[in-house]
């Protein structure tokens, strides 16, 4: 395969998270909507220490992080000029 290093690492971290068990977390948005979150085993991992930590279930720790505000973005700083 004619790939560049990149695009082979890439297509290997794919292969690797496809051969992980996923975990499924159901819960309740704050409109009342069903939600399913698909989870790596590392992010379930997480996700069961934070809701741990908080003291509830891993479907309220979710539930709560949606009354949380957006995060804003970073600023883009402005492309250097070309021209000298």
């Amino acid at each position: 395969m004619n790939l560049s290093e990149a695009d082979q690492d890439f297509l290997r971290d794919l292969v690797k998270t496809s051969r992980q068990r996923s975990h499924n977390v159901s819960w309740t948005d704050r409109d009342g909507t069903a939600r399913t979150t698909t989870l790596t085993p590392a992010e379930a991992s997480r996700l069961n220490a934070v809701a741990h930590t908080l003291g509830v279930s891993k479907d309220a720790a979710l539930r709560q992080s949606t009354f949380w505000p957006a995060k804003k973005a970073s600023p883009v700083a402005p492309a250097a000029s070309a021209t000298p």
